[in-house]
């Protein structure tokens, strides 16, 4: 939480610092002119100033945060900001929304930035754990994670990926080479290359790569036995599943959805789940504060 209320003015970083350590704080959310929004695990509500009256954003704020994250160097940042987000230090992601430049149908930039939306970033390892004798088997089914928004998807993927990179010695489980293919900076929360949660000894990550052109280059270059990829979709995504299976590579991934007859009807997906390519299905419900977990569709693998 320090590298994140560096972010903020010192006036606003004291509100925070004032809140009960009860609050276990998911998204800050900053817009011009308008209160700071606390999202937690289960609600949400408006950061008080002085009097009780809600604390809110002037210009100089916005001002200050734009050069805190841009370390008054706006332009090296131009690259990561035509993705809509800056990943910060302690690996947090900072959306952003403002005026988007188009050139030639492509987004170029953002200026005139008013709102910023703090996503906090806690490893929380052990999710996968009571599941990992069925996942992490000797013949490491692929595996797909559906889930809406905010379902506990990538932290789950994560501490799958880093079991399997460790290996898992209460199940006879050895550890495996895992490739991560991170293209939001979300699994590995890589600042500067460097990842800020624990994804394994025998692990290997290309941030800020397109998931399709990644899993390619970390089979080619890097030999991963196991390949991890969050929110897939993409024809070509699908496509280099494909591939990576075919190079008997294994593949844990994630995907958008609230149901498995949701996603089936997908037709990229759908062509995924109904080829015997999956044997681990997992449905991921987030419940109040805690995450419903279910395992099902679990396939022979021939």
């Amino acid at each position: 939480m320090d590298n994140v209320l560096a972010l903020l003015p010192k006036k606003i970083q004291a509100l925070f610092l004032a809140l009960p350590k009860k609050y276990r704080i998911e998204e800050i959310r900053l817009r011009i002119y308008k209160p700071i929004e606390v999202v937690t695990a289960n609600h949400f509500f408006f950061l008080e100033g002085q009097d009780e009256q809600s604390y809110v954003m002037t210009e100089e704020d916005m001002e200050y945060i734009l050069n805190q994250l841009s370390e008054f160097s706006i332009y090296a940042f131009q690259e990561e900001m035509k993705q809509g987000y800056i990943t910060t230090r302690g690996g947090h992601r900072v959306g952003i929304g403002g005026q988007v430049v188009h050139e030639q149908g492509k987004v170029v930039s953002i200026k005139h930035i008013r709102f910023f939306n703090i996503r906090i970033a806690n490893d929380f390892q052990g999710t996968a754990a009571p599941y990992l004798d069925k996942l992490l088997d000797t013949r490491y089914g692929h595996t797909l994670i559906i889930g809406s928004p905010q379902s506990g998807k990538t932290t789950f993927l994560r501490d799958l990926a880093r079991s399997a990179s460790e290996g898992v010695a209460a199940f006879d489980i050895p550890s495996r080479k895992v490739g991560i293919v991170d293209e939001r900076s979300e699994l590995a929360a890589c600042y500067q290359g460097i990842p800020s949660f624990e994804v394994g000894t025998r692990t290997d990550v290309l941030d800020a790569c397109p998931k399709a052109e990644g899993m390619m280059m970390m089979i080619r270059s890097m030999s991963p036995e196991v390949i991890v990829a969050d929110e897939v979709g993409r024809k070509e995504d699908v496509e280099a599943i494909m591939e990576a299976v075919h190079a008997g590579v294994t593949i844990f991934c994630t995907v958008h959805g609230v149901s498995y007859e949701d996603v089936i009807k997908r037709p990229m997906i759908g062509e995924l789940l109904t080829s015997p390519i999956f044997k681990n299905i997992i449905l991921l419900e987030r419940q109040h504060d805690y995450i419903n977990v279910t395992l099902e569709n679990i396939q022979s693998v021939s």
